[in-house]
């Protein structure tokens, strides 16, 4: 069996901390056989002979800008059978000017709520809500969820406008509060897959800091979603 190949590609927003962020999983893809090669740009996305020979691409790129030949090589790939995942602001707050980038991923994020204006002083604390992240039925007989109960976090709680292709493994729910606009609780996808061709995609909100990709529930999601999404015999 050829080992197979895995593209980290990282950078954008600092406040994701990219570098640390991805140099966490890169031991994990290792002891699992994985060749890996890291990219600090998108450039790659846009040599067909590179991403043919990949079998996952894990971007973890907030923001940014990407290429129409970039973003229309990495869609390519994934049709073809290439896997494709991230967490946070670097899979779904990425390349924000891109449709065809969000058409591709079929999520977006949109805001994270706030504390109470007056418990705010200008951190990044200041987005940083108790929520609890709900496992769906799906989501209880996936294999990159199965066995994960529901759990709780204290950090940004993503916003999320998305399509209904999207299968939605967690969920969370935006209460209702009087310093927010909105009237009733807003429920939005917290973790999900996506089939894209031949493709394999697999999104993970969470993720803002180290501490919460090192949370035993959010890690174990990514792992098993970096296997998961890698391509499949029959995308071969």
């Amino acid at each position: 069996m050829a080992q197979r190949r895995a593209l980290v590609v990282r950078g954008g927003w600092e406040g994701h901390q990219p570098v640390k962020a991805t140099e966490l999983f890169l031991p994990f893809l290792e002891r699992n056989g994985y060749a890996v090669r890291v990219e600090e740009s998108t450039e790659i996305y846009a040599d067909a002979a590179e991403m043919a020979e990949t079998d996952l691409v894990v971007q973890c790129m907030t923001m940014s800008q990407i290429t129409a030949d970039q973003v229309a090589g990495l869609s390519a790939a994934v049709i073809a059978g290439t896997g494709f995942t991230g967490w946070h602001g670097g899979i779904v707050d990425s390349f924000r000017a891109s449709s065809e980038y969000l058409h591709l991923v079929g999520g977006q994020f949109a805001t994270h709520p706030g504390r109470e204006p007056c418990e705010r002083h200008g951190g990044p604390e200041d987005n940083f809500l108790p929520h609890t992240v709900r496992i769906t039925d799906l989501g209880r007989e996936h294999p990159i969820t199965a066995g994960i109960e529901d759990f709780d976090l204290v950090t940004e709680q993503y916003w999320v406008l998305h399509d209904d292709l999207i299968d939605v493994l967690a969920v969370t729910t935006h209460p209702t509060q009087t310093w927010h606009p909105w009237h009733r609780p807003v429920t939005s996808p917290a973790i999900w897959t996506r089939l894209w061709g031949a493709g394999r995609i697999v999104v993970t909100t969470p993720g803002h800091s180290l501490d919460v990709l090192e949370h035993a529930g959010v890690r174990t999601v990514i792992e098993r979603g970096m296997v998961w999404a890698t391509r499949t015999a029959s995308a071969s």
